[in-house]
């Protein structure tokens, strides 16, 4: 084995379509299941901590969609202020959150928005609050399986700028800037952080880089945000994301952020 050829960055061809697709997947999931074809909401929400998911499933809010045939989770949908949404919940990691999010884009989504709590990299506020990700740092693996190597990848600016515009009219204090998108969180050492420092990065997460590669690949429509909760638990009383868990915050934020994207 020639070890100079890392597999991650070698043996690649972006433009050859993939073997195994997620229509498949899902069309055998279906007859295993038993479930008949049908659309999940045009809206679709990553909710990585399930925090979101628990605050509306106690609310009595959340209905299962009956067409998600998914193996590995469950999507509920909700309604908002006159906005349905289809949720995920603790789809945690870049390779979870583009599976859930080849599937979801064959299933009927058209936009689906990533709201992932984040660690503190270059300080905008006392957390919590929220960062809309205009591109991130490539430190994980799924990613390259989309687009070729390239330090970061870039969310689509026809997203950012009507995004921000409505959370700026509509109050909501949103920073916009970049990510340190990483696989193992448990492995952010001083010397990474102090990296992702000087190249300008707010916060650290697990989602975005390899959501937005796949976005591009794929001509699909994708933000994500980053909910600064945690100095990645060096202080006393970390993680804290405000009133009811960051729900109200959180669904004022997905609600402007949808109207805005699709009329």
């Amino acid at each position: 084995m020639d070890l100079e050829k890392i597999p991650l960055l070698h043996g690649k061809d972006y433009t050859a379509p993939s073997i195994f697709q997620p229509e498949n997947l899902l069309r055998e999931a279906r007859r295993q299941k038993n479930l008949e074809a049908g659309q999940i909401p045009e809206i679709c929400v990553l909710d990585p901590d399930g925090d979101l998911v628990r605050a509306l499933r106690a609310a009595n809010r959340l209905e299962r969609c009956p067409h998600w045939a998914c193996y590995h989770t469950d999507m509920f949908s909700f309604t908002h202020e006159g906005v349905t949404f289809g949720i995920v919940g603790c789809a945690v990691g870049s390779a979870f959150a583009v599976l859930v999010a080849e599937q979801a884009f064959v299933s009927g989504c058209r936009l689906l928005i990533s709201l992932t709590s984040a660690g503190q990299i270059i300080a905008r506020g006392s957390a919590p609050y929220f960062v809309l990700i205009d591109q991130a740092l490539r430190d994980e693996g799924t990613s390259y399986h989309y687009l070729p190597p390239s330090p970061c990848v870039a969310a689509n600016p026809a997203l950012i700028a009507p995004a921000m515009a409505a959370l700026d009219q509509a109050g909501l204090s949103v920073y916009r800037g970049a990510s340190w998108t990483t696989d193992a969180p448990f492995r952010e050492t001083e010397i990474a952080v102090n990296a992702a420092r000087a190249a300008g990065i707010l916060a650290v997460e697990m989602e975005a880089a390899a959501l937005y590669a796949f976005a591009e690949a794929r001509g699909e429509a994708v933000l994500c945000f980053a909910h600064v909760t945690n100095q990645m638990a060096q202080i006393e009383g970390d993680f804290e994301k405000g009133e009811a868990n960051g729900a109200h915050d959180a669904l004022a934020l997905l609600t402007v952020t949808a109207r805005a994207l699709t009329g």
